[in-house]
């Protein structure tokens, strides 16, 4: 029976090859689709999954409170981990951890990696895979260091045992290699290249108390929990650390508490101090977004399979006749379907091989189509059979419901039911594809919306460049000649990026404000030339002198800021920190820094004339210069007084941009499966007009001989079908109103809904249906009208 069955499946597709490779094809690129999300969701929500200690080990963010709201950040007081682990019984393991940049280099060959300082139990929390050296004792000494495989290999070489091989860190430092340990996988949220003891945090500073000061908050701290420890339990203690170790009782606390390490990709937004989602929420839309592209090609299957009914109907009664019954039609047909099914995975296989390194790229990823591995082929095994019965349950029980003895008379071949379907599911497949086209329109439009706000600075020709070596003591050296090349317009130094929120604190008071404590201010380190290179406009007094000493209690405040002094001139008013006085000499505009989808309302900050704490060297390159020429004289300058640091820079405007990446992914997959919807759809619509222009041959025929023209029978073929394509808009457009209405909603700067965007949508939908269904209209009225109408 079921050779059989293969049999007659094979006949049937070799017979009509055109519309078998139609289906193959259609269905294919659903399975390719959903295939290639799923590759993509297996590898987000399997983040942190090499770490083994899933229930056990836990991020500590704390919860802030300023001016009646409540804000979380990923960092703690230094003293916190070991005071955890010390005074919670239920914590078996702690590390203080701290992530950054150096140099590592041996001889002559260096580089830069980023890798974390931390405590001897970080190793044991992640379960590290130790290749060379052990676990047990590597940070033992304050001169060990720890490297990644990766590492190891760039520096000293894949095929050499590294273990007691002494390096150099910063060009300055020494420090022997304790153990190698096994690459990280790129789905990690804390990922590192090496790792050295905490104690040696910030290398070469004297003085190191800050970092054991519950009121400095810097550090990543990670925890362990005995096995069966009740969360719950162990969560309040946590959360009432920090309170217990605090001198002062008119401050308000920080509050920590355990965040899982199965939350740290995919649920990782705070709002009033409560999880309120993250990445989860993209990871459900982008696979529900498969799974429609995978329903729009099964019912692309069912409308191609049944417009080829007529062809089939004469099987269907012969075979009826001579005793199958509908359960064993219905068999066969499933069976026809699956097999299709079968075919179109197999040539998804070679779609995803081939479209697997540009959607790597696309998504930023570096996913592998393992094929082999169980997992992948019981996901490529369900996709194709759910397909499989998604698509063939229609058509076969449509096709094994046929009546022998109306088919072999020729009538009764047409159901208006099944018609009736049959254009639901055309209007279906272009109501999502409309829906699809309005939501890339809408999500481009946004993100090109936020580009292009005025965030108070000049960032098109600013390029950041991380301070290393002696780039601050050699600072005014290298300022001079890089002006004095000819492409540099200015230079400066900051302890904090643009973009970032950087540093902040509270308990300020000042002249002209009330209740001040808790409100709070960002503070920025800077060199005098900082607000020109940056392009900040000083809106009252003036700038910071080259005289740090003359400066050294006078700062910058952002209107923000001058704003909380009442409505007179900020200039010359206090500002009290720390139990100094800082005198006001020049307000500037605000600026867009942390969330770039904000209302614009940046909280205040408050400038320094202090650069000795310099993270990034800013340098705005002369718009008349050529990007090439310019970091050409960039990179031999730096290399003159940092020659064995590498020369690596940023554009200010990239990393801008960088910013939207989840949602620029969203809009170009938008756009991706909007157009391959469509082309889906029009295979379907493809099957209908080529099922309603066989149902109509002998009345196309008749109208042909009494003088219908072919335009005519043409607009007579195709006005049923924009009919269709019309509905289908009226669907679309409330539906896709709302989801975006929604998504925009999220974001505090963003665009109102144009009208215009659903005419285009609509236009787009028009003109590639008229096209589809045109095409098989025009070859219809082509038709000899004897040859349809021979057998009357």
């Amino acid at each position: 029976m079921i050779k059989n069955y293969f049999k007659i499946a094979f006949r049937s597709l070799w017979k009509n090859k055109a519309y078998s490779a139609l289906n193959i094809f259609g269905l294919a690129i659903g399975i390719t689709c959903a295939s290639l999300i799923l590759l993509w969701v297996e590898d987000e929500v399997n983040f942190n999954s090499v770490f083994p200690k899933q229930d056990l080990v836990y991020y500590v963010p704390t919860n802030q409170t300023f001016e009646g709201e409540v804000y979380t950040y990923y960092s703690t007081p230094g003293p916190l981990a070991k005071d955890l682990k010390d005074e919670i019984p239920e914590i078996t393991k702690s590390s203080t951890t701290w992530g950054g940049e150096i140099l590592l280099s041996d001889g002559e060959n260096g580089v830069n990696r980023y890798g974390r300082y931390v405590d001897p139990d970080f190793l044991d929390i992640f379960s590290l895979n130790f290749l060379e050296g052990e676990l047990k004792g590597a940070l033992s000494r304050p001169d060990g260091i720890i490297l990644t495989q990766e590492t190891a290999a760039t520096l000293f070489g894949s095929d050499k045992k590294v273990l007691n091989r002494v390096i150099k860190v910063n060009n300055e430092y020494s420090f022997t290699v304790t153990g190698v340990v096994e690459d990280l996988p790129n789905n990690v949220t804390f990922g590192f290249n090496w790792l050295l003891p905490f104690e040696r945090f910030q290398l070469g500073e004297e003085d190191m108390s800050w970092t054991k000061e519950y009121g400095n908050n810097f550090a990543d701290t990670f925890v362990e929990l005995a096995p069966n420890s009740d969360f719950k339990v162990v969560d309040n203690k946590v959360r009432a650390m920090i309170a217990s170790k605090m001198d002062s009782e008119n401050e308000s606390p920080n509050e920590a508490f355990l965040h899982s390490i199965k939350d740290w990709h995919l649920r990782s937004d705070f709002s009033g101090g409560k999880k309120v989602g993250g990445q989860i929420t993209f990871v459900r839309l982008v696979a529900f977004i498969a799974l429609i592209i995978l329903l729009i090609a099964c019912i692309n299957f069912m409308n191609l399979s049944t417009a080829r009914s007529e062809k089939r109907a004469n099987e269907v009664g012969v075979r009826k006749v001579l005793g199958s019954s509908k359960k064993l039609l219905v068999s066969q047909f499933m069976m026809e379907a699956l097999i299709m099914a079968g075919i179109s995975a197999l040539f998804s296989i070679v779609l995803l091989l081939v479209l697997l390194p540009p959607f790597n790229t696309l998504v930023e990823k570096q996913m592998e189509l393992r094929v082999l591995e169980p997992l992948h082929i019981f996901s490529l095994l369900g996709i194709t059979l759910v397909s499989g019965l998604l698509a063939g349950w229609y058509p076969a029980l449509y096709l094994s419901s046929f009546r022998p003895a109306q088919v072999l008379k020729g009538t009764g071949k047409s159901h208006g039911s099944a018609t009736l379907i049959r254009k639901a599911l055309v209007v279906t497949q272009f109501a999502v594809s409309i829906v699809f086209i309005i939501c890339s329109i809408i999500i481009y439009q946004q993100i090109q919306h936020v580009r292009a706000r005025d965030v108070g600075y000049e960032k098109e020709n600013l390029v950041n460049v991380s301070v290393s070596g002696n780039m601050i003591d050699k600072f005014y050296p290298i300022k001079e000649d890089l002006i004095a090349s000819g492409v540099v317009d200015n230079v400066a130094l900051s302890n904090s990026y643009m973009l970032s929120s950087g540093n902040n604190g509270a308990g300020l008071s000042w002249q002209g404000g009330v209740n001040t404590d808790d409100v709070l201010v960002r503070f920025r380190y800077v060199s005098p030339s900082f607000f020109n290179t940056v392009g900040l406009e000083m809106v009252e007094g003036h700038g910071f002198n080259d005289d740090r000493a003359v400066d050294s209690t006078n700062v910058i405040i952002t209107q923000s800021f001058a704003n909380l002094m009442g409505d007179k001139s900020a200039l010359g008013k206090t500002i009290m920190r720390n139990n100094t006085n800082y005198n006001v000499i020049g307000v500037v505009k605000d600026y867009l820094y942390g969330d770039m989808y904000g209302n614009g309302k940046t909280g205040p900050v408050m400038f320094y004339n202090n650069y000795d704490f310099g993270n990034a060297m800013y340098i705005n390159i002369r718009p008349e210069s050529s990007r090439a020429e310019a970091l050409g004289a960039i990179e031999r300058i730096l290399k003159e007084y940092n020659p064995s640091f590498p020369f690596e820079y940023r554009f200010e405007n990239d990393l801008f941009n960088s910013r939207f990446r989840n949602e620029e992914l969203v809009g170009k997959l938008a756009k991706i499966f909007s157009i391959l919807a469509i082309i889906i759809s029009c295979l379907g619509l493809f099957g209908l007009a080529t099922y309603t222009a066989e149902q109509r041959k002998k009345e196309i025929g008749v109208r042909k001989v009494l003088g219908a023209s072919v335009s005519r029978i043409v607009n007579l073929l195709s006005k049923d079908f924009l009919k269709l394509v019309f509905i289908s808009i009226l669907i679309a457009i409330p539906l896709a109103w709302y989801a975006m209405q929604n998504w925009l909603e999220s974001f505090a700067y963003r665009i109102e809904i144009n009208w215009l965007v659903f005419v285009i949508a609509g236009a787009i939908a028009i003109s590639i249906a008229l096209f589809t269904v045109s095409f098989q209209a025009f070859k219809a009225a082509m038709a000899n009208p004897v040859k349809s109408l021979r057998t009357e």
